[in-house]
């Protein structure tokens, strides 16, 4: 596994070896250990989710202000544009975005650690994207940066408005936001 560490502290694009041949290929998704190996991170998985998005709908950005939660998310069918904003008010890269082609053909993973917002915008016609969580989903601790802020400036790859939910409509600035210690 190559682990390419990105402008912001503790966010990492992950690239897995893939096997490929005339039959397909095979790759090796997650291996505690490799992982550890890697990242030098030794981290608990308690959850997986699985959601599937046509063109175009943009999911987030979400974050847990109360168990907070690391992330480790792929595409396996389709392509989005995956970001992470570090709500980490400690941290020299406070409000600092980072966004990646996460897809079926380039098979990179992203790990976003606890105290960071997230979402994704699907860019082919339609994307399943997995992702594996340190700790539950707690609705009653779920917030939602906006993710048009222009304090924040994420630079989505759009061609019109996207498809929202009703959560993600009402998210609120980073001004409003709880953020992390």
């Amino acid at each position: 596994m190559n682990v390419v560490k990105t402008e912001i502290p503790g966010l990492l694009i992950l690239e897995p070896r893939v096997f490929g041949d005339a039959r397909g290929f095979f790759m090796e998704s997650f291996n505690a250990r490799a992982f550890q190996e890697a990242t030098g991170l030794d981290v608990d998985f308690v959850q997986d989710n699985h959601s599937r998005s046509t063109r175009g709908v943009l999911r987030g950005l979400h974050y847990q202000i109360q168990q907070p939660q690391g992330k480790l998310v792929r595409v396996v069918r389709g392509a989005v544009f995956d970001v992470a904003v570090d709500l980490r008010k400690a941290s020299p890269t406070f409000g600092k975005w980072h966004g990646v082609e996460l897809s079926e053909d380039n098979n990179r993973q992203l790990w976003i650690p606890p105290g960071f917002a997230h979402g994704f915008l699907v860019t082919s016609e339609s994307a399943d994207f997995l992702y594996k969580t340190t700790d539950y989903y707690a609705p009653e601790f779920e917030r939602s940066l906006a993710w048009n802020d222009p304090a924040v400036g994420v630079e989505w790859p759009l061609t019109g408005e996207p498809a929202l939910s009703a959560k993600d409509v009402a998210g609120k600035p980073l001004a409003e936001c709880a953020t992390f210690a």
